[in-house]
């Protein structure tokens, strides 16, 4: 069983940033593509940004420009810096770490992420 240890979720006010950390085993970081999903109350899990193992990275419309997914490959974690946070950003945030022989990845436990009006 592969574990992800996610934090860095909170409260913040509109307009604030917050950064979340996903450490992943060394063994797979490297050859994994990733990604960071959000489930809000009521809603599907959706997908927020997404970094392969080539370095291409891909965002949703509702965060580019304000959100930035980054890996660390030394440290085996990910990173997604969000700034300018809105309200709509509140959700439980999930990273998913998939070695690229796998069609289906490995999930964090979850991070709320609270962005008051």
């Amino acid at each position: 069983q592969v574990q992800l240890v996610e934090s860095g979720g909170g409260l913040v006010q509109t307009g604030g940033s917050l950064r979340l950390s996903c450490a992943a085993p060394g063994n797979i970081f490297r050859i994994s593509n990733m990604g960071w999903y959000r489930q809000a109350p009521g809603k599907q899990r959706e997908l927020v940004a997404g970094s392969t193992t080539g370095g291409s990275t891909n965002y949703a419309d509702s965060v580019k420009g304000r959100f930035t997914i980054s890996r660390d490959n030394a440290k085996n974690t990910l990173y997604l810096q969000m700034d300018s946070l809105k309200p709509e950003d509140t959700a439980v945030y999930y990273c998913n770490v998939r070695p690229v022989w796998l069609s289906s990845g490995y999930w964090g436990q979850g991070t709320q992420v609270t962005v008051s009006s």
